[in-house]
């Protein structure tokens, strides 16, 4: 049982057979793949086309599960439920919603527009760009499967406590008035057949794609340069765990940065490779998906500045809690 799981990990998800034929084709063409420039080139080439076969795959299948649950169903689904449970599906709901954190600031108004509890509402805007489905594979191919489902877990756990604290400090009247004041239209979405829903997923595939493909290209261009250009011990000097203060710069560095969670994991995976602590690497990915400075400016036009730094402070404390936890605890996830 174990080798089979193995054998699905390193063939299935991390693709080692497609790094071999890359490998193997470089060499052919007289590349050494030993060499820095070599080396970098089979990482950028394997790293691209191993995410983009993945995402293809991930996106459509949570794209056509997503469209069982269309805006207007979902706002009903979360009305029924109230106080930590509601949270609780809120945050589950943004595992299905494969956005960024800019992306999801419109879904976020349109839960607030219609009346559903502010802490409801955040602990969605939290889990959807931080947590998702192919998240949970991609990073099982890069870390294994133990610390693939404790970041969602956290993320999770993260997005359930911020909305819940939010909820229990009652900030409603921190919402821009023409938010939550505007009319609603609740329009019952019709039931689509199978053909459309298969439709559905192929297009939200291409549009998915050409929207991360630029970040993924630069994600996969800096895990590069970590890989093979910059020294073991620079990047242990900065972000290792002799450093006290590794998990506040990894936050703090992530945090400016907009990316989509896929164009984290070759930084990731980088970092990981020269010995960077689990939780370090964990805070920088959270920082980047869950805040960014256009999210935050999004933002800021539909809530006034005390509830926007109230939910900036939860985020980044989380997160800062969460990576020294992690590398505290790593032993027991390798």
């Amino acid at each position: 049982m174990k080798s089979i799981w193995f054998f699905f990990q390193n063939q299935i998800l991390a693709m080692k057979w497609l790094n071999v034929i890359i490998g193997k084709g470089l060499s052919a063409l007289g590349l050494d793949i030993t060499s820095r420039v070599g080396s970098s080139l089979q990482f950028f080439i394997y790293d691209t086309v191993k995410i983009l076969i993945l995402l293809s795959v991930l996106i459509f299948v949570i794209s056509y599960i997503q469209s069982f649950f269309p805006p207007e169903r979902t706002k009903k689904i979360l009305g029924r439920f109230h106080g930590v449970r509601a949270n609780i599906l809120s945050a589950l709901l943004g595992t299905v919603t494969p956005f960024c954190s800019c992306s999801s600031i419109p879904l976020f108004i349109g839960f607030t527009n219609a009346g559903l509890p502010l802490g409801v509402t955040f602990s969605f805007l939290i889990s959807s760009p931080l947590v998702d489905l192919g998240a949970l594979i991609l990073l099982m191919s890069i870390f294994g499967a133990k610390i693939a489902i404790a970041y969602v877990v956290v993320g999770l756990i993260l997005a359930v406590i911020g909305g819940t604290i939010i909820e229990k400090l009652k900030m409603e009247e921190y919402v821009e008035k023409f938010i939550s004041k505007a009319n609603t239209v609740d329009i019952e979405t019709p039931d689509l057949s199978k053909k459309e829903r298969m439709t559905y997923a192929f297009e939200q595939v291409q549009f998915t794609v050409k929207k991360v493909f630029l970040y993924i290209l630069v994600g996969v261009g800096i895990g590069a340069l970590i890989h093979n250009w910059i020294p073991e011990e620079v990047i242990q000097s900065i972000l290792g765990e002799k450093n006290p203060f590794s998990v506040l710069i990894a936050t703090v560095v992530g945090t400016p940065m907009y990316a989509d969670i896929f164009g984290t994991i070759p930084i990731a995976e980088a970092l990981f490779a020269k010995g960077i602590g689990v939780g370090t690497i964990l805070a920088f990915m959270m920082s980047v998906t869950a805040l960014s400075l256009p999210s935050i400016i999004l933002l800021k036009r539909v809530v006034k500045p005390k509830l926007l730094i109230t939910f900036i402070s939860i985020v980044i404390g989380g997160i800062i809690i969460i990576g020294y936890v992690f590398n505290a605890f790593s032993f027991l996830l390798v």
